[in-house]
């Protein structure tokens, strides 16, 4: 299995979205990105959400099959309704489909939280390293920013 940092640089290709600076986090089920939706629709009969990522000053607009809409308890105990995707991910040279949550994340210093879920049976983590899988990345011992 390869080992992850604690956070690491993350891809969602079919989104056209590279560079995410992602933390790992195995105490969370569910995948999660910071996204506004701005609306549901149908296409060829599919569920699909149109969602903003604001990331290194632009608005990316992205749409994506919504597979579900879940009530999420968040890491302060409060559970929120989610639209949730499945979506590529990739992590260093492993490239996978994941289901990823759309929430505010606007108050966190991470734009995405790669849960449990995404890691399992792929991945195992080093938490006094950053950086192990990240393309153009020096590794970083320990905890500095």
């Amino acid at each position: 299995m390869t080992t992850l940092g604690w956070r690491e640089m993350a891809f969602l290709p079919e989104l056209g979205l590279r560079d995410i600076p992602a933390k790992i986090d195995t105490g969370a089920r569910t995948s999660s990105l910071h996204a506004h939706v701005l609306e549901e629709f149908r296409r060829d009969g599919e569920r699909f959400v149109r969602f903003a990522v604001d990331w290194g000053g632009v608005r990316h607009e992205c749409e994506a099959i919504h597979v579900d809409i879940r009530g999420i308890t968040s890491s302060n105990g409060e559970t929120q309704r989610r639209y949730v995707i499945k979506t590529p991910l990739r992590i260093g040279s492993l490239e996978f489909r994941a289901e990823i949550s759309l929430a505010n994340r606007s108050d966190m210093k991470f734009p995405m939280l790669i849960g449990r879920s995404s890691l399992r049976r792929r991945f195992v983590v080093d938490s006094g390293h950053s950086w192990l899988q990240s393309p153009g990345r020096e590794p970083v011992k320990g905890h500095k920013t």
